[in-house]
């Protein structure tokens, strides 16, 4: 079941300046809770981008991405937390990770973010529909990103930004398993 589908530019600034501004959670690369009214603005940004795409960054603005979940597996009341551990052993998504694992290349579809590469954190519940994906992200390029972000006027942290956008650019856009890579490393899991 998706949770989460296409996300235009204003749906992800929304994101991005709430957790900038401590109105939604933001969480540490182990996944705890963090107070991001406790964090300078470069922190915050490296905290963010863990997590969550920069506005214009998105894979889910491609249309090509987004984020499911086993409907049938969450009990009353379960609220999904989009967490590792729900797709791991003994997971909620347990069963839908190792089905993920052996099928999603057999429909075109690859996690972008498989194992940590410095960048994005896993994300287990992140699908990408590679035909069209690989091709957007072989389009894309920093000089696209400072493009969208010149329109966006109203961003939290944009000079912690765009001082240090080709590093983000490299390490947290640039820097995901790619369809081949995936599969790999789902066999790996296995």
């Amino acid at each position: 079941m998706p949770v989460s589908s296409f996300r235009d530019f204003g749906r992800q600034l929304a994101i991005w300046n709430g957790k900038h501004r401590g109105e939604r959670e933001m969480r540490d690369a182990a996944g705890n809770l963090l107070d991001a009214r406790a964090l300078d603005d470069a922190a915050r940004v490296a905290a963010i981008l863990i997590w969550s795409a920069l506005p214009g960054a998105s894979r889910h603005h491609w249309g090509t991405d987004f984020d499911v979940i086993d409907g049938s597996a969450v009990p009353e009341g379960y609220r999904p937390q989009l967490v590792p551990g729900e797709y791991a052993a003994g997971g909620v998504f347990a069963r839908l990770g190792a089905w993920l694992d052996e099928r999603a290349a057999d429909f075109g579809f690859y996690r972008p973010y498989t194992t940590w590469r410095g960048g994005v954190q896993p994300e287990p519940w992140h699908l990408s529909y590679a035909p069209v994906a690989q091709l957007a992200m072989r389009d894309f390029s920093v000089d696209a990103l400072r493009a969208a972000l010149a329109e966006t006027p109203e961003m939290e942290a944009r000079a912690a930004v765009e001082s240090n956008l080709p590093a983000i650019y490299t390490r947290y856009v640039a820097n995901v398993d790619t369809p081949a890579e995936a599969a790999t490393s789902a066999t790996r899991l296995a």
